[in-house]
This record gives structure tokens, C-alpha cells and sequence, in this order.
């Protein structure tokens, strides 16, 4: 038995680690072309090479979970078109007998995602992100980062829904005191940026503005609403290098998600806007659930790609690698999901992270029993 496991778990590592390296290098592809674009300003080959190895982290969060199970599909349909199965069960093993390296295997994986989900992939993007802010605003535009409450630009704090290009959606623009008290809350629908590079300057025309004028000191203002068509925000970048970048929710350790979920306002400071917190809290949770969900999918994988596998009955391996890419594709679809019911957390949109997850797993142990 303890030959057999050998065995199996030799001929899975090896199928798991190519295929890990080949999907890693296919998500390489977009770095590459960043690359060649910073080239292209004149950033140094030190500063390619650190943003080239600060991306492979959160690559392997995605490619582990794919190469466990393209290992798994591709090893157990091998072994079922040589006839190995067979001769497995005729000495006596049961299918489970036979699954279990594997499946602990997975277990590993499934661990090791945890860590680079949780502490390694989110540090790399924020040193990412560090490293572009110490280089110099080549495209200033790029760090009006949408879920993230930006507060690098003095006397103001900005949170932006989505962009696209230069039109941004949902914004919320918080003007502050000299004591960094808000004194004006501007809502607005969407909006357009325009940016001045010899000034460094960027400027947000913002259209169908609400806006909540304080007049007074803190604890005694007064509100006065005003609709208004357009409202232009001024943003002074050309200090913007020198500051340091603060942390969205994609880019925050398990630990600090979990802080600012039982205390949304360590991250948001200054916000009292109710539904800007409710989403903020959402965003984070979901970021949770998405990060264990995707790290505990390499167990629900195996389990899963065990019977499909068997039941191919092929070795080839571009008929495994088709089939782990459809259900990868149904794994991530959604998370899609999650992340566009952000404003909507009365469907818990956190934990339909899970249902792949769960889904895989029940269906991978009905399966295997059945064939059994």
C-alpha cells in the first residue's frame, strides 16, 4: 500500500507541477505586456523584475487550484484507460484505498492556498501598488481605484463605485477641515476625469450631485441639501508619489479584513455615511469568503475530478485540461456573482462563494460512491 501511494502521489505531483507552471505562464502574459509597456517609458529592469515577481503570488492562488485538478483528471483517466483501476480493486483495494493520497494531497494544496490567500498575495499586490506610487504617476488615473476609500489627496477623501477608462460611477467625494472633519458630502452618479500632466493635476467633472453642505463645528452641524447638474473636484497629484498608498480590501492580510469587518471605521475613518460603510463591510466580507472559498477548492476539485476522470476514460491530456477549465470557469463564475451583489448584503453575497465549493465536494463523494 504504502508503494502504491508513492506511486500515485509521484505521478499527481509531477502532472500537478506542469500544469501549474503552464497555466502561470499563460497568466503571465498580461505582466509581460505591462512590462514591455514600462519598458517602454524608460522604468528600470529593477523595477519590471519586482513587479513581474510581486504578480506571481496572486497567480498561483488561481493556478494551484487549476493544476489540482488537471492532475487529478488526467491520473485517475490514465488509470482507467491502462486498466490500472482494475487491477487495483482486483487485489483487493477499495476506491477510497486508492483516492486517499490524493486526496491529502489536495488537503495540502488547499493549506498552502490559505496562506498565500491570506497573508502572501494580498502584501505583494499592496507592494505592487507601493512600488508604482514610489516610481512616479505615469498614469495618475490608475490609482482612482474603485471600493477603495482614497484619502492621498489633502482635504479630500473619495470613494468611486466603478470606472471605466476616465468615466467613473457612484462617487462619493468627502471635503474636509483642517481638522479633517467633513464639512461637505458630495454624491454623484457618474462622472468624467481629465487629467493636466504638467500640472498634476487631475480634475473630476461630476454630474447629478447631491450634496450635504455642514455649516457649524463638529457636534452641532447643520445640513443644508442641494441638487445640482455638475460639480468639479480638484485633484493635486504632484506630491501623490511621496504618500503612501493605503490598503483596499484586496490588498489587506486575512487578519486586517477581519479587524475592519468588526470595525469597518479603522479603515474608513471620518465616513458617516451609513451605505458607504454597509458596502465597504460587504466588500471586505466578501473578500473573506472568496479567499477561503478559492483556497478550500483544491480539496473540492480532487474530490470532484476522481469520478470525471474515471469516467473519461481517456489519458489524453486536452480533453483533462478542457474539462478542468469548464469547471473552473462555473467555480469563478460565481465569484463574479459575489462581487456584483456588493451593494445588495441582505443576499449574503459572501457566502455564495461556497456553493462551488460545497457543490464539488457533495457531488465528488455521491459519485465516488456510486462507483464504488
Amino acid at each position: 500500500m504504502r508503494q502504491l501511494a508513492r506511486y500515485l502521489s509521484t505521478d499527481f505531483l509531477v502532472i500537478c507541477l506542469m500544469t501549474v507552471l503552464v497555466f502561470t505562464f499563460v497568466m503571465c502574459i498580461g505582466v509581460v505586456i505591462r512590462a514591455i509597456d514600462y519598458a517602454s517609458l524608460g522604468i528600470s529592469g529593477g523595477f519590471i523584475g519586482k513587479l513581474f515577481l510581486y504578480n506571481i503570488p496572486y497567480m498561483l492562488s488561481f493556478t494551484i487550484p487549476m493544476g489540482v485538478l488537471t492532475g487529478v483528471l488526467l491520473l485517475f483517466g490514465r488509470l482507467s484507460f491502462d486498466g490500472e483501476l482494475t487491477a487495483m480493486k482486483a487485489c483487493g483495494l477499495n476506491l477510497w484505498q486508492v483516492v486517499s493520497p490524493i486526496i491529502i494531497l489536495a488537503g495540502i494544496a488547499s493549506l498552502l492556498c490559505v496562506y498565500i490567500n491570506a497573508y502572501v498575495s494580498p502584501l505583494c499586490k499592496h507592494l505592487t501598488r507601493q512600488l508604482m506610487a514610489e516610481v512616479g504617476v505615469k498614469e495618475p488615473m490608475k490609482f482612482i481605484e474603485p471600493g477603495r476609500l482614497i484619502r492621498e489627496f489633502p482635504g479630500l477623501l473619495l470613494v468611486v463605485g466603478d470606472r471605466d477608462g476616465s468615466r467613473v460611477e457612484d462617487i462619493v467625494v468627502y471635503e474636509l477641515d483642517d481638522s479633517g472633519n467633513p464639512t461637505r458630502n458630495v454624491r454623484a452618479g457618474y462622472g468624467d476625469i481629465d487629467v493636466d500632466e504638467e500640472a498634476r493635476v487631475m480634475m473630476i467633472d461630476l454630474y447629478e450631485v447631491f450634496i450635504d453642505q455642514r455649516d457649524g463645528g463638529k457636534g452641532n452641524a447643520k445640513s443644508h441639501y442641494i441638487n445640482a447638474e455638475f460639480y468639479p473636484v480638484r485633484l493635486d497629484y504632484s506630491r501623490f508619489n511621496n504618500k503612501r498608498i493605503t490598503k483596499k480590501p484586496s490588498d489587506m492580510t486575512l487578519m486586517e479584513l477581519m479587524t475592519g469587518i468588526k470595525d469597518v471605521h479603522l479603515n474608513y475613518p471620518g465616513i458617516t455615511d451609513e451605505e458607504v460603510l454597509t458596502k465597504a463591510r460587504t466588500r471586505m466580507i466578501i473578500e473573506v469568503n472568496k479567499r477561503m472559498a478559492l483556497s478550500m477548492s483544491c480539496f473540492g476539485f480532487a474530490l470532484l475530478g476522481v469520478p470525471l476522470g474515471m469516467r473519461s476514460r481517456r489519458k489524453e491530456s486536452s480533453l483533462g485540461i478542457g474539462v478542468a477549465l469548464l469547471l473552473v470557469f462555473m467555480f469563478y463564475l460565481f465569484i463574479i456573482i459575489a462581487d456584483s451583489l456588493v451593494g445588495s448584503p441582505q443576499y449574503h453575497p459572501g457566502l455564495i462563494t461556497w456553493i462551488p465549493v460545497f457543490g464539488s465536494q457533495l457531488a465528488g463523494f455521491v459519485m465516488i460512491r456510486r462507483i464504488r
